[in-house]
């Protein structure tokens, strides 16, 4: 589990491939603009994010696929009844545009 707060030089992505694969689950808080990865579930790096001044509300999952650079909101995380996001999908779209260009920019090198 690595807590990224800038973006990914294409040797640290090549290292996190190496260790997780072609797909890598990510954690990450969309306000404070961090992302936690290599989590076995989204839910490990809570923890992580809260101590760094994060609030639950920010906190929303997915991935990134290393092959096909195929980024996805999707995580049992994102299940979240009283934010009205009743799927594994997030499905507020300023909150998903905000997950997206996150991994975008920490992986803008991939």
């Amino acid at each position: 589990m690595k807590l990224i707060t800038s973006v990914l030089t294409k040797d640290e992505i090549a290292d996190l491939s190496k260790t997780y694969g072609d797909y890598v689950k990510i954690t990450a808080d969309i306000e404070n603009k961090a992302v936690v990865v290599g989590v076995e579930l989204h839910a490990d790096a809570e923890a992580m994010l809260l101590e760094k001044g994060g609030k639950i509300n920010d906190l929303w999952g997915g991935g990134i696929n290393f092959v096909t650079k195929q980024i996805d909101a999707t995580a049992v995380y994102n299940i979240r009844p009283i934010l009205k996001n009743d799927s594994l999908e997030i499905l507020d779209p300023t909150i998903r545009k905000k997950f997206i260009e996150l991994v975008k920019l920490f992986f803008k090198n991939i």
